[in-house]
């Protein structure tokens, strides 16, 4: 018997439908990774069945897209974009599965391997480097005193960027010297900060207008900045320090160097807990035995700033206490 909408636009196996109803089913970060290749797909396959493009032809629109990827200087070939591509259609065709247009052994986007990673180019600054980047921000570009508050927020929470553009004073947490950061996945989580951060984070909301709910980080005028505050803010560095613009540094080499720094001096399990991970990992179980708490990271925090953290400092009472009790005993 022929489907209800076997001769219709209206089909929901249709490639152009589909893809307009997964977008509205997937988060926004889901939907600004894999938008770009979702409207590819769409304008090569958008009037196709979705059962219709078989593994041979997701290759072959892989290596297109590969081909076609813009040219930065960290590219690495257009390997990143075939990836995403991919990872586009998989998440397309999960979607499918589970409305059963199609059953999971026809899914033709995992008989697709995604091209194999290379390893990151990104690696660890050196506290001479790192002094470098803050002194020409100090000193360069129309606000240099919020260039100089994303650079320390980045190095003391190795949060990524986009933790950054969602923090709002009600992630504030004054008392306890925490901010609470919303980052990729839809995770949430709280990280130490140093008492002197936690100052110029308060006194930069109060000044620039930012109220309960609102962006945290604002111009001068009072709007709240955008991913390209942060370009900006790179390329600027690169103009002055040609380092950076030959590395390609940018902000998630940051990431790259504090945790770095955490998991030589303090082990893999803080390190990991500085990071926010929370999956699993190449560590396998072991990670479930070596887990730190968040008293850990504000403890390697306060090493790392040279600054007494509540947190730390609990803890030290705590341990303390507990030592002598035993001791009484």
């Amino acid at each position: 018997m022929p489907k209800p909408w076997a001769t219709g636009a209206e089909d929901p196996g249709r490639i152009r439908r589909r893809q307009r109803r997964v977008a509205k089913a997937v988060s926004a970060g889901t939907r600004r990774a894999y938008g770009s290749y979702w409207e590819r797909v769409v304008e090569v396959w958008g009037d196709r069945r979705i059962d219709e493009p078989t593994p041979l032809e997701i290759r072959q629109l892989a290596e297109e897209v590969k081909a076609r990827a813009v040219v930065r200087k960290n590219s690495r070939g257009g390997r990143s974009a075939a990836e995403h591509l991919i990872a586009a259609l998989r998440c397309m065709y999960r979607h499918a599965v589970a409305d059963q247009l199609i059953a999971e052994a026809d899914n033709p986007a995992t008989r697709v391997p995604k091209p194999r990673r290379l390893a990151s180019t990104r690696r660890a600054l050196p506290n001479d480097r790192l002094a470098e980047i803050d002194d020409v921000a100090g000193v360069t570009g129309n606000d240099p005193e919020l260039d100089l508050l994303i650079l320390r927020l980045h190095t003391e929470t190795a949060c990524r960027r986009g933790g950054a553009l969602a923090l709002c004073p009600d992630d504030l947490d004054a008392e306890q010297c925490l901010v609470r950061l919303r980052e990729k996945g839809e995770t949430v989580r709280w990280q130490p900060v140093s008492p002197t951060l936690m100052r110029h984070l308060l006194r930069h909301a109060a000044e620039r207008g930012a109220t309960s709910g609102d962006q945290l980080l604002r111009y001068r005028t009072g709007q709240p900045i955008t991913a390209r505050r942060y370009d900006y803010l790179w390329t600027r560095l690169g103009k002055h320090l040609p380092w950076v613009a030959r590395q390609g540094v940018t902000t998630h080499w940051l990431r790259h160097t504090t945790l770095t720094w955490a998991e030589r001096n303090f082990g893999y399990g803080v390190a990991r807990e500085y990071a926010g991970h929370t999956g699993k990992s190449d560590a396998g179980t072991t990670t479930t035995y070596v887990r730190a708490d968040l008293h850990e990271a504000a403890a390697a925090l306060a090493a790392m700033t040279g600054e007494p953290h509540p947190l730390a400092e609990r803890r030290q009472r705590d341990l303390a206490s507990a030592r002598q009790y035993h001791r009484a005993a």
